[in-house]
């Protein structure tokens, strides 16, 4: 029966705790304060990055993509461990140059079985995925049947999150200047999502009472089967992830809470919150 190894990266925001008790390998995307450089999960973790992130006249932080050589050499520690054959689930192409890293890093080992996957998505949008892919080479099944898998849950796997501010979107480049400014007249929380791998609007409710009522409507249009709520240090997280379970019918036990990463935190900034739902197939 092969042995199949998952490895994903430092985008997809799984905690230290799920990346050791699902045992899946983490390649670290870069964050840089300044001039210092940061490997995200190894030089500074969730909690960090937000204290450094908050603090007054912090510059603000820039990410990079993992390096092929990064995931080279996971590739390779995977294989001297006995791992038979290797599924890679990155965040999404779209998003980050880390897919092409991985898939550099694959074909420069052509004599190897490696699967590298297109995660389409950001955090636990596709770190939910990489935990169902540990699960699935726990019981035995073959890096193909993981694959696929992984393929037919991408559509159920829903990422919501409402931002505080349009002012991270704007500085990380991924909307105008202009429609900041008119977002902030207006006092939008905008709710995003991630639609074929690219960030979109879902909504933009004019109030947070709004915001967060629209949220649990998106996040429970569909029966959930289990969801993760993340925040960029947000208030009364608890309370929503009890609310959340609440409405999606399903145990509170099957709802994490965790902080958006290092790789995914500059673009949305403090205050964000939402969640992670995999609906049932």
């Amino acid at each position: 029966m092969p042995r199949v190894a998952i490895i994903t990266d430092s985008a997809s925001d799984l905690s230290p705790e799920d990346a050791a008790s699902h045992e899946v390998t983490v390649v670290p995307l870069m964050v840089t304060f300044g001039s210092t450089e940061y490997r995200t999960g190894v030089d500074i973790d969730a909690a960090r990055f937000w204290e450094m992130m908050t603090a007054p006249s912090a510059p603000f932080p820039r990410t990079a993509a993992c390096s092929p050589g990064d995931f080279q050499a996971a590739f390779a520690r995977a294989f001297d461990g006995g791992a038979d054959e290797i599924v890679c689930i990155t965040v999404g192409g779209k998003l980050s140059a880390t897919l092409k890293s991985a898939q550099i890093a694959r074909d420069a080992m052509p004599d190897r079985p490696i699967h590298v996957v297109d995660g389409d998505s950001a955090s636990y949008g596709f770190g939910m995925l990489v935990l169902l892919a540990a699960d699935l080479a726990r019981t035995g099944a073959s890096a193909a049947e993981i694959v696929a898998d992984v393929e037919r849950r991408k559509p159920d796997c829903r990422l919501y999150v409402v931002l505080e501010t349009l002012e991270y979107l704007k500085r990380g480049g991924r909307i105008s200047g202009a429609k900041a400014a008119i977002g902030g007249i207006l006092s939008v929380k905008p709710i995003i999502t991630i639609e074929d791998g690219l960030v979109e609007t879902a909504d933009q409710p004019r109030t947070r009472g709004k915001a967060r009522e629209r949220l649990f409507e998106l996040l429970t249009a569909k029966p959930v089967e289990r969801a993760v709520v993340l925040h960029g240090r947000a208030s009364d997280v608890a309370v929503f992830a009890d609310e959340l379970a609440a409405r999606a019918g399903i145990a509170r036990s099957s709802v994490m809470i965790r902080l958006i990463g290092p790789a995914i935190g500059p673009h949305v900034g403090p205050g964000a919150y939402g969640a992670v739902v995999l609906r049932r197939a």
